[in-house]
């Protein structure tokens, strides 16, 4: 895979961005030229930020008529050569489920920023919610894989969209940003480093784009202009991207192809971080985004009163960190998940843990409160 180093186009130095402005950087940093987007609360200040430096900077920004647009648009950019992105939130990500499941079939790299409000519908437009981790996996009809990071400050909302692109050129698919609003809206310190590594998809002239024989399963990506007898659809296609809808023989290829060249590489994507992961707790956290914040402040309070918790903070959604849960579950009685919605992370750890798994859900368009962990934790052990 070709990853290089390269200097920081943004000078390097201590920054007091948003973190809806740090994904605007963190995406140039990483080599993002084509934005196309619609504006909507409360992602908006990631386009108005791309559309001011693209101009001094060099890159293509379209304000397309709606999420559905930007969605093709994007596609279409990645299969020209660019790295792409939009960002969204909402009934915009609704809108983009059946171009994502096509991006995923024609293995596009893209990557899409969704920054959760309250909902569904088009609920609560300026607060808080994490309602959309089961919709970015699942969204789109048909079996498929995709990757998704979960930041729960401003400078990870910078890191992990450099992390997003390099995922998304390395294994070919949709990888996402799932931030929470108050992630987005935040306000705080960011470093910025002299160098990024960035990685390049792979080109072979005449190599098949839709199959390979390599261990890894990721077949090397032409673009448009380059040569290639090149041919990208949406149906079932063989490895040159012919249309093959009658043969299940080559459907059944492809799908488990492009299940395996994510899954057999879930340990190299799973991102997690624990604290006093020790033996034999009485009750373990798991959490992440935003909320995580506020789960490692009700545990460190209980360790400090003699209590024997612990914290595992989920940095990247999807793939699902099953083999970290499983592991992890059986250190302790007890495992704590609080969600801003009705519980989509608690039932895949539930799927996984070898222990009682115990819900918080609030789905007021508030975050939750460090005391209100602190003091469920209190009630439940």
């Amino acid at each position: 895979m070709r990853y290089r180093v390269v200097q920081s186009i943004f000078p390097p130095g201590n920054y007091y961005f948003s973190g809806n402005e740090a994904v605007a950087e963190g995406a140039i940093a990483a080599g993002c030229r084509y934005y196309a987007g619609y504006p909507i609360t409360p992602s908006s200040e990631i386009m108005e930020r791309i559309s001011v430096r693209f101009q001094k900077g060099g890159g293509v920004f379209i304000q397309m008529e709606d999420e559905i647009g930007s969605i093709c648009s994007v596609i279409g950019a990645s299969w020209a050569g660019a790295k792409a992105m939009t960002a969204t939130s909402g009934p915009g990500f609704s809108l983009m489920m059946e171009a994502i499941g096509y991006a995923a079939f024609t293995e596009t790299p893209i990557v899409v920023v969704d920054i959760q409000r309250a909902g569904p519908g088009t609920g609560q437009a300026t607060r808080v919610g994490s309602g959309d981790v089961m919709q970015t996996k699942w969204g789109s009809h048909g079996d498929y894989q995709v990757i998704a990071h979960s930041p729960w400050s401003v400078q990870e909302m910078y890191d992990f969209i450099i992390k997003a692109f390099n995922m998304a050129e390395q294994y070919r698919v949709p990888s996402f940003v799932l931030a929470d609003e108050a992630v987005g809206h935040l306000r705080e310190k960011i470093v910025i480093k002299e160098t990024v590594e960035v990685c390049d998809r792979v080109k072979r002239p005449g190599a098949a784009p839709f199959d390979t024989e390599e261990e890894g399963g990721i077949p090397p990506m032409p673009s448009f202009g380059e040569g290639e007898r090149l041919l990208v659809t949406g149906s079932t296609h063989d490895a040159y991207g012919f249309r093959k809808t009658d043969d299940p023989n080559v459907h059944a290829r492809l799908v488990s192809r492009l299940h395996k060249k994510v899954m057999d590489h879930r340990d190299e994507i799973v991102d997690v971080e624990g604290y006093y992961l020790d033996d034999d707790l009485e009750g373990l956290v798991v959490s992440y985004g935003f909320t995580a914040r506020s789960a490692l402040f009700a545990v460190q309070r209980l360790r400090s009163d003699g209590v024997r918790v612990g914290m595992m903070r989920l940095k990247t959604l999807w793939p699902f960190a099953d083999r970290v849960v499983a592991e992890v579950s059986k250190r302790t009685k007890k495992i704590f998940v609080p969600e801003m919605n009705m519980g989509q992370v608690a039932g895949e750890v539930m799927k996984y843990a070898c222990c009682e798994v115990i819900t918080y859900n609030q789905t007021n368009g508030e975050v939750i409160h460090p005391h209100t962990i602190l003091e469920e934790m209190r009630r439940i052990l």
